[in-house]
Protein backbone atom coordinates (compact mmCIF):
# COMPACT_ATOMS: atom_id res chain seq x y z
CA UNK A 1 0.00 0.00 0.00
CA UNK A 2 1.09 3.67 -1.39
CA UNK A 3 1.74 6.05 1.93
CA UNK A 4 1.05 9.49 1.70
CA UNK A 5 4.45 10.65 1.35
CA UNK A 6 4.64 8.33 -1.43
CA UNK A 7 1.73 9.65 -3.15
CA UNK A 8 3.02 13.13 -2.27
CA UNK A 9 6.52 12.60 -3.53
CA UNK A 10 4.42 11.26 -6.88
CA UNK A 11 2.19 13.76 -7.46
CA UNK A 12 4.88 16.47 -7.21
CA UNK A 13 7.00 14.19 -10.31
CA UNK A 14 3.72 14.34 -12.17
CA UNK A 15 2.93 18.19 -12.10
CA UNK A 16 7.01 18.95 -12.40
CA UNK A 17 6.82 17.07 -15.94
CA UNK A 18 3.61 18.34 -16.83
CA UNK A 19 4.83 21.90 -16.10
CA UNK A 20 8.29 20.79 -17.87
CA UNK A 21 6.51 19.59 -21.07
CA UNK A 22 4.24 23.05 -21.30
CA UNK A 23 7.53 24.91 -20.98
CA UNK A 24 9.63 23.13 -23.24
CA UNK A 25 6.19 23.66 -26.08
CA UNK A 26 6.19 27.03 -25.55
CA UNK A 27 9.84 27.36 -26.04
CA UNK A 28 9.61 25.14 -29.06
CA UNK A 29 7.04 27.54 -30.18
CA UNK A 30 8.97 30.55 -29.81
CA UNK A 31 11.78 29.06 -31.19
CA UNK A 32 9.97 28.86 -34.64
CA UNK A 33 9.62 32.26 -35.18
CA UNK A 34 12.55 33.75 -37.72
CA UNK A 35 13.85 37.29 -37.28
CA UNK A 36 10.92 39.59 -38.77
CA UNK A 37 12.25 40.77 -42.55
CA UNK A 38 11.79 44.63 -43.52
CA UNK A 39 8.71 45.71 -43.78
CA UNK A 40 6.89 49.14 -45.46
CA UNK A 41 8.13 52.21 -44.58
CA UNK A 42 5.36 55.37 -44.18
CA UNK A 43 7.34 57.17 -46.96
CA UNK A 44 6.71 54.18 -48.98
CA UNK A 45 3.30 55.08 -49.70
CA UNK A 46 1.93 56.74 -52.94
CA UNK A 47 1.60 60.77 -51.77
CA UNK A 48 -1.78 61.56 -50.68
CA UNK A 49 -1.37 65.19 -50.23
CA UNK A 50 -1.62 64.09 -46.42
CA UNK A 51 0.96 62.57 -43.99
CA UNK A 52 0.77 58.80 -44.18
CA UNK A 53 0.64 56.98 -40.13
CA UNK A 54 0.48 54.04 -38.32
CA UNK A 55 1.42 51.56 -35.53
CA UNK A 56 4.58 49.50 -35.91
CA UNK A 57 4.81 46.21 -37.53
CA UNK A 58 3.05 43.09 -35.61
CA UNK A 59 3.03 39.72 -35.62
CA UNK A 60 -0.16 38.22 -37.00
CA UNK A 61 -1.98 38.22 -40.30
CA UNK A 62 -4.48 41.21 -41.35
CA UNK A 63 -7.50 40.18 -43.46
CA UNK A 64 -6.93 41.44 -47.03
CA UNK A 65 -9.36 43.34 -48.75
CA UNK A 66 -10.17 40.03 -51.39
CA UNK A 67 -10.27 36.54 -50.62
CA UNK A 68 -11.61 34.60 -47.08
CA UNK A 69 -9.41 32.02 -46.56
CA UNK A 70 -5.62 32.21 -46.61
CA UNK A 71 -3.56 29.14 -45.89
CA UNK A 72 -1.05 31.30 -43.91
CA UNK A 73 1.09 29.58 -41.55
CA UNK A 74 0.75 29.60 -37.81
CA UNK A 75 4.19 31.59 -37.19
CA UNK A 76 6.34 34.07 -39.14
CA UNK A 77 3.38 36.14 -40.18
CA UNK A 78 3.72 39.92 -39.70
CA UNK A 79 1.14 42.81 -41.15
CA UNK A 80 1.15 46.13 -40.39
CA UNK A 81 -1.63 49.29 -41.63
CA UNK A 82 -0.82 52.62 -42.32
CA UNK A 83 -3.68 55.53 -43.04
CA UNK A 84 -3.69 59.24 -44.00
CA UNK A 85 -6.28 61.19 -42.26
CA UNK A 86 -8.14 61.40 -45.04
CA UNK A 87 -8.48 59.56 -47.88
CA UNK A 88 -6.33 56.67 -48.43
CA UNK A 89 -5.55 53.33 -46.28
CA UNK A 90 -2.85 50.52 -46.97
CA UNK A 91 -2.30 46.95 -45.28
CA UNK A 92 0.93 44.58 -45.39
CA UNK A 93 1.33 41.31 -44.81
CA UNK A 94 4.48 39.21 -45.21
CA UNK A 95 4.57 35.54 -44.87
CA UNK A 96 8.03 33.55 -44.26
CA UNK A 97 7.63 29.59 -45.27
CA UNK A 98 9.85 26.63 -44.59
CA UNK A 99 10.58 25.86 -48.07
CA UNK A 100 10.59 28.58 -50.99
CA UNK A 101 8.20 26.02 -53.33
CA UNK A 102 5.70 27.09 -50.63
CA UNK A 103 6.05 30.49 -50.96
CA UNK A 104 6.16 30.06 -54.91
CA UNK A 105 2.90 28.07 -53.99
CA UNK A 106 1.44 31.39 -51.68
CA UNK A 107 2.49 34.02 -54.23
CA UNK A 108 0.16 32.14 -57.36
CA UNK A 109 -2.58 31.62 -54.74
CA UNK A 110 -2.49 35.37 -53.66
CA UNK A 111 -2.57 36.65 -57.81
CA UNK A 112 -5.35 34.39 -58.79
CA UNK A 113 -6.97 35.53 -55.49
CA UNK A 114 -6.75 39.30 -56.17
CA UNK A 115 -7.43 37.98 -60.24
CA UNK A 116 -11.14 36.67 -59.21
CA UNK A 117 -11.89 39.20 -56.34
CA UNK A 118 -14.03 41.75 -58.79
CA UNK A 119 -16.39 38.37 -59.79
CA UNK A 120 -16.50 37.53 -56.18
CA UNK A 121 -20.65 37.74 -54.83
CA UNK A 122 -19.07 39.45 -51.45
CA UNK A 123 -19.56 42.90 -53.19
CA UNK A 124 -23.27 42.50 -53.70
CA UNK A 125 -25.70 43.21 -56.77
CA UNK A 126 -25.45 47.33 -56.35
CA UNK A 127 -21.33 48.59 -57.56
CA UNK A 128 -19.82 48.45 -60.94
CA UNK A 129 -16.15 46.25 -60.13
CA UNK A 130 -13.38 45.98 -62.71
CA UNK A 131 -10.50 44.43 -62.54
CA UNK A 132 -6.99 45.55 -63.77
CA UNK A 133 -4.06 43.49 -64.41
CA UNK A 134 -0.75 46.72 -64.41
CA UNK A 135 1.66 43.98 -64.78
CA UNK A 136 5.06 42.54 -63.31
CA UNK A 137 7.38 44.44 -61.12
CA UNK A 138 11.29 43.63 -61.58
CA UNK A 139 12.83 42.64 -57.84
CA UNK A 140 13.76 39.97 -56.27
CA UNK A 141 12.30 37.05 -57.60
CA UNK A 142 9.37 38.72 -59.22
CA UNK A 143 6.72 41.03 -58.61
CA UNK A 144 3.01 41.82 -59.71
CA UNK A 145 0.52 44.65 -59.27
CA UNK A 146 -3.30 44.32 -59.46
CA UNK A 147 -5.93 46.43 -59.78
CA UNK A 148 -9.56 47.30 -59.00
CA UNK A 149 -12.51 49.45 -59.19
CA UNK A 150 -15.65 49.06 -56.90
CA UNK A 151 -18.13 52.12 -58.10
CA UNK A 152 -21.17 52.69 -56.91
CA UNK A 153 -23.76 54.49 -60.29
CA UNK A 154 -26.23 55.23 -57.52
CA UNK A 155 -24.31 58.19 -55.81
CA UNK A 156 -20.98 58.29 -58.21
CA UNK A 157 -19.01 57.27 -54.94
CA UNK A 158 -16.34 54.31 -55.65
CA UNK A 159 -13.24 52.99 -54.05
CA UNK A 160 -9.78 52.25 -55.71
CA UNK A 161 -7.82 49.37 -55.11
CA UNK A 162 -4.14 48.33 -55.73
CA UNK A 163 -2.38 44.70 -54.98
CA UNK A 164 1.20 43.99 -54.99
CA UNK A 165 2.24 40.14 -54.79
CA UNK A 166 6.53 39.88 -54.20
CA UNK A 167 8.74 37.31 -53.39
CA UNK A 168 11.83 37.47 -51.89
CA UNK A 169 13.48 33.44 -52.04
CA UNK A 170 11.02 31.45 -49.09
CA UNK A 171 9.40 34.92 -48.27
CA UNK A 172 6.07 36.53 -50.34
CA UNK A 173 4.41 39.78 -48.74
CA UNK A 174 1.15 41.63 -49.93
CA UNK A 175 1.26 44.81 -49.61
CA UNK A 176 -2.39 46.97 -50.75
CA UNK A 177 -3.95 50.54 -51.41
CA UNK A 178 -7.28 51.96 -51.00
CA UNK A 179 -8.34 55.26 -51.66
CA UNK A 180 -12.03 57.14 -52.67
CA UNK A 181 -10.19 59.94 -54.03
CA UNK A 182 -8.80 60.50 -57.46
CA UNK A 183 -6.89 57.80 -59.90
CA UNK A 184 -5.33 55.18 -58.57
CA UNK A 185 -1.07 55.83 -58.56
CA UNK A 186 -0.06 52.88 -60.38
CA UNK A 187 3.43 54.38 -61.45
CA UNK A 188 4.33 55.42 -57.87
CA UNK A 189 2.73 52.23 -56.32
CA UNK A 190 4.61 49.58 -59.10
CA UNK A 191 8.23 51.54 -58.95
CA UNK A 192 8.53 53.06 -55.65
CA UNK A 193 6.16 50.97 -52.85
CA UNK A 194 6.35 47.52 -54.25
CA UNK A 195 10.07 47.47 -55.78
CA UNK A 196 11.33 49.12 -52.04
CA UNK A 197 8.69 46.75 -50.06
CA UNK A 198 10.32 43.40 -51.96
CA UNK A 199 13.62 45.30 -51.68
CA UNK A 200 13.71 45.55 -47.79
CA UNK A 201 12.39 42.24 -47.08
CA UNK A 202 16.28 41.17 -46.90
Amino acid sequence: MATRKTLRGAITAALTAVVFVAVSGVEAIAAEWRPRPGMVYLSDMPKDGTTWYGMAARRGWISPVCGRSWPYPAVNVWSREVNTSETAAGRQNTVVFDSEAQAIEFAAYARQVYSDCPASPDHGPLPVVTGYDYGTVDVEEGATVQGMRVEYPSDGTYHNHLFGVGRDGDTVTLIEWESNWSTPPVDYFKNTTVKNVVNRLY
